[in-house]
């Protein structure tokens, strides 16, 4: 069985980058699709990124494109995102999440992924 744990998070600045990063144990990931996720104090769980673990397709939502780069060390079994120009409203936890289907899809859906870490918070002041 597959376990995720998040690392990396903390207090920034705005306009600070702070990258997060996954470290995957007890199982391969390949074929499978690696996501990021967040979650601000009372909102739904949102999709950030996502990686494909084979051929690195990636796929970011619409607003964080241009900010936020998410990558894979596929020898280490970890899964990072960098994140630039930080804005207050990127304040959450961060979640890493693994695909439940092989293949080479990068859903945005929370319930298309099976294992999840238990997310690394993320506070950006003003």
């Amino acid at each position: 069985q597959v376990q995720l744990a998040e690392s990396g998070g903390g207090l920034v600045k705005a306009g600070g980058s702070l990258e997060v990063s996954c470290a995957a144990s007890g199982g391969s990931l390949s074929g499978y699709t690696m996501a990021w996720f967040r979650q601000a104090p009372g909102k739904e769980r949102e999709f950030v990124a996502g990686r494909t673990w084979i051929g690195g397709n990636t796929r970011y939502a619409d607003s964080l494109e241009d900010r936020f780069f998410i990558s894979t060390d596929n020898a280490e079994n970890t899964v990072y995102l960098r994140m630039d120009s930080l804005k207050p409203e990127d304040t959450a936890v961060y979640y890493c999440a693994k695909s439940k289907s092989r293949g080479w899809a990068i859903p945005l859906e929370v319930d298309e992924y099976d294992i999840w870490g238990r997310g690394t918070q993320v506070t950006v002041s003003s």
